[in-house]
Order: C-alpha cells, then structure tokens, then sequence
C-alpha cells in the first residue's frame, strides 16, 4: 500500500517549520520540538491547553533500510541512511498533515479545537487524554463495565 508523502523531497526541518507556521496561523501561543532516541515530540498550547504529539521514528537499523526492497541485498551505509532519511521525511510530512487536517476541520466545522485534539491533550501527571484512557477503553471492552468515574490517582 502505497504511504503519503513517500517520495516527499520535503526535509524533515521544512516539515517542522510548516508545522510551527500552521500552529501559528491556528493560534497556538507555544511550540516545541524535541527527541530522544527514536521518539520525537511536538507540544504546543492552544486556547491554554497543552498537547503532545508523539512522531515515533523508524528504526534506522530495520532490515527495511539495510537491504534492499526488491531482492533482499545487503546496502551500502549511504544508500542505508538515504532510506532511512526518507523514510523519517515522510513521517514528518504525515505529522505536518495531521495536524494540519486536525485544525482546519475543527476551524471549518466549528467543533471546538480541544475536542478535536483531546487525544493528545496533556495531563497534569505527563500522560496525553489518549494514553491515559486507552487501558480504560480495553478494560471496558473486556469486562463489559465501566471503569469507575474518577479513577484518577489510583494505579
């Protein structure tokens, strides 16, 4: 199947920077980007809500990048980081789309952005909404029960 943005020439700070520009144009009154290992972030504050959203990054060693697609061959370590390289491109084009999307169909229909976005809202104890209820959702799922209404402080 064929991914967005695969043959982007776009780099990956050109992404970053449409990204800045767009949250900008949306009012976003905070911005930041960082990485650690193969997880970079993007935050930013809206309407005084915080979000993070995570832009997980290939495995620059992955057999997908050290050999070649068509017969399996070993590559060179340039023609390796070129793969890898575009492969981190078109995940920041994705991200840049994303949010992009996200804003715009909040703008043009009127939802309010933090519904829009609440997956990625920030919680006082670091979490995001969308990692914190995740295990509730599954939970709910399993049992058929609704977890308690305010769970939170509990481990």
């Amino acid at each position: 199947m064929p991914r967005y943005a695969e043959n982007t020439s776009v780099s990956a700070s050109g992404s970053r920077a449409e990204i800045e520009q767009t949250l900008t144009r949306y009012r976003a009154t905070a911005f930041m980007y960082g990485w650690e290992g193969r997880q970079a972030i993007i935050g930013f504050e809206i309407n005084q809500r915080r979000y993070k959203i995570p832009v997980p990054l290939p495995d620059r060693n992955s057999r997908e990048f050290t050999h070649t697609a068509a017969r399996g061959y070993l590559r060179s370590k340039d023609d390796a980081d070129a793969a890898w390289e575009q492969a981190c491109r078109q995940r920041w084009r994705a991200t840049a789309l994303k949010i992009k999307a996200d804003l715009e169909w909040a703008e043009c229909t009127s939802h309010p952005v933090e519904a829009v976005l609440q997956p990625f809202t920030m919680l006082p104890n670091g979490l995001t909404a969308g990692e914190w209820l995740e295990p509730q959702i599954e939970i709910a799922y399993q049992t058929g029960h609704m977890p308690p209404l305010l769970p939170a402080g509990r481990e």
